[in-house]
């Protein structure tokens, strides 16, 4: 168990200052558009990614969490999750065809989102000192939000399209030694929120989900965030939550975030002052051997010269000083 992050580099600044800090593995994103991605030009972003002493541990696949209406506008992958066809089994070609470059260029994991309304959020509220704080309260949200691209997706639907991706991608997953690592739908909303019932934004679902198709390259990004947004009491209930998915060994990236709230109502703070005992967490996560990054998430927006790398770096610090203080336990 290691730090990571997921922390679009800007520049070649921002990969020395991950070395600085401490953090030596990331979720690295590709100087070219997964359109264009070859064997060739993945091993030379790793290769780059390497040169500033860092490792390439995953990429994220062209299935990110924008809502599928964002999606459509630019070009990424949705008809795996509309079902139209030919074009999804064309989607899901290519999604097998960069899991196989991966393998062939050295990096050894993949992020996905299965998102149909992105991450919905109501109006931002303040923490300490000012701090903007991603927040999301059912009672300010627009129940009449009109549907998306998508439409009406039921639970059914939505776990046969699911289903059909898996059926397919799994295995060439398992052929090529690639893991694959789904992020949660963030937050829990209830059925039928802009058309769509949403399957993986229960602890039920997430259950559900990786026991379909079952096999030791498909898992969870498990955020951890996300997860203690689906619950009533998320202090008492998480530690149990990792423990299940940890044992089974379905946990292939953490985002260790903290919330302050439950389902339905909550903001995103610093990891130090949220519902959840963080250290609390990590121990849990060594207790499952946990083998793989713990990496900050979303962070409050601040007032500095440099507003997100300087919550980031101050997130890094605090992951890095958790995970020392449980070497010798």
């Amino acid at each position: 168990m290691y730090l990571g992050t997921q922390f679009a580099a800007r520049t070649d600044a921002d990969y020395e200052t991950f070395k600085q800090l401490g953090v030596n593995n990331i979720n690295g994103f590709p100087d070219v558009q997964h359109q264009k991605w070859t064997v060739e030009n993945l091993i030379q972003y790793r290769e780059k990614v390497e040169s500033f002493g860092l490792k390439l541990d995953m990429v994220q696949l062209p299935l990110s969490s924008a809502d599928i209406d964002t999606r459509v506008k630019n070009g990424e992958f949705y008809n795996i999750l509309t079902g139209t066809s030919p074009e999804r089994d064309y989607e899901i070609e290519r999604i097998c065809e960069i899991i196989s470059m991966c393998s062939d260029a050295g990096i050894p994991a993949v992020k996905y989102n299965l998102n149909i309304i992105g991450i919905p959020r109501t109006q931002s509220e303040f923490g300490r000192g000012g701090a903007k704080l991603s927040t999301f309260r059912w009672d300010k949200a627009d129940h009449n939000a009109p549907d998306t691209y998508a439409g009406k997706v039921s639970e059914e639907i939505f776990w046969e399209r699911i289903d059909y991706f898996l059926e397919k991608v799994v295995p060439v997953a398992e052929e090529n030694k690639v893991r694959l690592a789904c992020h949660p739908h963030d937050p829990y909303t209830p059925p039928g929120y802009k058309g769509v019932t949403r399957v993986l934004g229960t602890v039920e679902g997430l259950k559900k989900f990786v026991s379909i198709r079952e096999n030791k390259y498909h898992g969870l990004n498990f955020c951890q965030g996300t997860i203690t947004e689906m619950m009533d009491n998320p202090g008492e209930e998480i530690f149990d939550v990792i423990r299940y998915f940890g044992n089974k060994e379905k946990i292939f990236n953490v985002h260790f975030r903290n919330i302050k709230g439950n389902k339905l109502s909550f903001t995103e703070v610093f990891p130090d002052e949220g519902s959840i005992n963080m250290y609390e967490a990590i121990k849990v996560y060594k207790e499952v051997n946990y083998k793989y990054m713990l990496m900050p998430d979303h962070v409050p927006q601040i007032n500095a010269k440099d507003p997100k790398m300087t919550a980031f770096s101050y997130c890094y610090g605090y992951i890095n000083a958790l995970l020392q203080s449980i070497e010798n336990l």
